[in-house]
């Protein structure tokens, strides 16, 4: 997804949209664009490769201009895209930055006669230029051309004949309004103009939003005002800085016990340990009578929802199936009033999940939204939600959007239990208690930072690398290989520990690290079961020649000498230590990157916000 960013006002444009541009380089993208607008002219440049890139083509030609609009795009192998070729004047006087691609983009170039040459943005503008005329205004024309555009995407549009003037419109992606004092923004999203305002505007679909120095107004598709609240963004514009870490992800690692924390906040009593989710959006009795729940997600929220998987069927006695939502859109689910699904996604907008919780709904069938965004398409869609409080994540790898993804879940496990009469107040007590020392526990586990980088290099010269964990733990050593190959573009693969006879063990050798949670409730004796299972495999590991590194409890000393090496974290109740035991993996991903000299924060050919697959 791409990264829009549009100021008009009485500062020179062109500085401001760089800035905002490269606050929205952690959504990743391989080409960068911008067009520059004064009374009368209208100069748009292009560049593939990095937004430095972007920035030397500027440099080289006088940019003055007061209004204008930019984005970061996935455009390889494309030598041109809106907003426009760089150098040249904005074709047909008109140029547009784009998020998203219409669904019927065939259709649109077969409409236009325009060639598959022309980039998608292209053909938008070309769209709009279609509805223009002597007597149409940017807005009329814009509002006519979405109309026809079908799918999901965003844009932003200025023209040269009507200066100081930028037109936005929503059509399925987020576009947020800053509001300033002689100027405004437009953007995708809020980190790019947070150091410049923090009141801010969030269209809804198919709003069209009018912006001058001066004024915003806000449309529907036929020109008709619409009236949309200001709000007044809480987190600080530090949140989105590095704070005096070397790479973003390694300050949103660290700041994953804040995360837990505020994802707990208010909704528990520490005494009793009921659970208060008053957004959800379901009466108790409602609760009560939910027969089967589905977890979708894709990447991270469905290793979240896995997690969760075995948190809800442990404690609330629910029978869960956790489903990709790139295979659930396409589907004929089983489901009714009596089906609850949960549909997971950091942002909110991931287009997989959105089309599975619309065929949900269409079956009739509820959906809880577990998101960190209240204004996303997912929330907004959802009978209720269960919002993390995870804050501003600008690193390509989720971190502390899972720990609060994990966090919520246990505390959705817990409701559901104690409505359902399967958790006593004792047991709740308990419960809650872990809960409130987890951020503590996960504080601890941040300082096995340098124990993490001293095995880096084990990694990084591995010629393959497994991991392995087993029941809810699985889905953790899933989000390690994740990361590895996100990060590192290390072939990295995560296997059930009780499948690996079943093909993986045949491939253990000298040139093979394997990564082995090996955790362990001693209260539990399905936990010290799979434990002594794990340990049994370690050991035959160690002797095929695999180099193996095992994260166990403290004070663990059982696997000493049948391992490579033991990273030890602090112990927590079972459906908790996967929250604990997700640190080290992070840190081993981040410290391999490092060693490997990748860029860490933006990770090549990777997208933080998943399209459609």
């Amino acid at each position: 997804m791409a990264g829009i960013v549009g100021y008009v006002g009485d500062k020179q444009a062109g500085p401001i949209i760089l800035e905002g541009l490269r606050k929205l380089e952690y959504r990743g993208y391989d080409a960068a664009g911008m067009a520059i607008g004064s009374p009368g002219s209208l100069r748009s440049w292009h560049a593939e490769g990095k937004l430095r890139n972007l920035e030397a083509a500027v440099r080289l030609e006088s940019v003055e201009g007061t209004f204008g609009v930019g984005h970061t795009s996935w455009d390889t192998g494309a030598r041109r895209s809106g907003p426009g070729r760089r150098g040249r004047a904005a074709s047909d006087g008109i140029a547009i930055a784009l998020s998203g691609k219409p669904s019927n983009i065939k259709a649109l170039r077969a409409r236009l006669g325009v060639d598959a040459g022309c980039m998608d943005a292209e053909v938008v503008a070309r769209l709009i230029s279609s509805h223009s005329g002597p007597w149409a205004a940017l807005e009329d024309a814009l509002g006519q051309a979405t109309l026809e555009i079908e799918g999901r995407c965003a844009i932003a549009a200025v023209l040269r004949d009507e200066p100081d003037k930028i037109v936005a419109a929503h059509l399925g992606l987020p576009m947020v309004v800053g509001l300033g004092k002689q100027e405004n923004f437009v953007t995708s999203d809020i980190p790019a103009i947070l150091s410049r305002t923090r009141e801010i505007i969030r269209l809804e679909y198919q709003d069209l939003a009018v912006l001058t120095a001066s004024e915003v107004l806000v449309l529907d598709t036929y020109s008709r005002p619409v009236y949309r609240p200001v709000h007044h963004v809480l987190w600080d514009p530090i949140m989105a800085e590095k704070s005096g870490y070397k790479h973003l992800m390694l300050k949103e690692i660290f700041e994953q016990p804040r995360a837990i924390r505020e994802t707990v906040l208010g909704r528990i009593d520490v005494e009793t340990g009921k659970v208060f989710l008053d957004e959800l959006g379901l009466t108790a009795r409602e609760l009560v009578r939910i027969r089967h729940l589905n977890v979708i997600g894709s990447g991270s929220s469905w290793n979240a929802g896995l997690a969760a998987k075995a948190m809800i069927e442990q404690m609330a006695r629910i029978h869960v199936e956790a489903e990709f939502g790139s295979e659930f859109r396409y589907s004929d689910p089983v489901v009714d009033e009596h089906v609850l699904s949960l549909v997971i996604s950091k942002s909110g907008e991931t287009a997989d999940t959105i089309a599975s919780q619309q065929l949900l709904h269409h079956k009739g069938s509820n959906t809880i939204a577990v998101c960190n965004s209240v204004s996303s398409t997912i929330a907004n869609s959802a009978r209720g939600a269960i919002y993390t409080k995870a804050g501003p994540e600008l690193a390509a790898a989720s971190t502390k959007s899972l720990s609060s993804q994990l966090t919520a879940m246990f505390l959705f496990a817990m409701c559901l239990a104690q409505v359902r009469g399967l958790l006593s107040k004792q047991a709740s007590a308990n419960c809650a208690r872990d809960l409130m020392e987890l951020p503590g526990l996960v504080e601890s586990a941040l300082e096995l930072s340098g124990k993490c980088k001293s095995l880096a290099r084990t990694i990084a010269h591995a010629g393959k690398v497994l991991y392995l964990g087993r029941g809810a733990h699985f889905a953790i050593a899933l989000e390690g290989a994740r990361m590895l190959k996100e990060l590192c573009s290390i072939q990295a693969d995560a296997c059930a520990a009780g499948e690996m006879r079943h093909g993986p063990t045949a491939l253990i050798d000298g040139d093979m690290v394997v990564v082995a949670l090996a955790t362990v409730d001693e209260r539990h004796r399905s936990s010290v079961m799979r434990y002594e299972k794990t340990r049994a495999q370690v050991q035959e590991m160690t002797a095929r020649k695999g180099r193996v590194i095992c994260i166990a409890n403290e004070g663990d000393d059982r696997l000493e000498g049948h391992a490579h090496a033991v990273i030890h974290v602090p112990q927590t109740r079972e459906l908790l230590q996967p929250a604990v035991e997700l640190i080290p993996l992070q840190l081993l991903a981040y410290h391999v990157a490092v060693y490997l000299g990748k860029d860490v924060d933006q990770p090549r050919d990777f997208s933080k916000t998943v399209m459609s697959d």
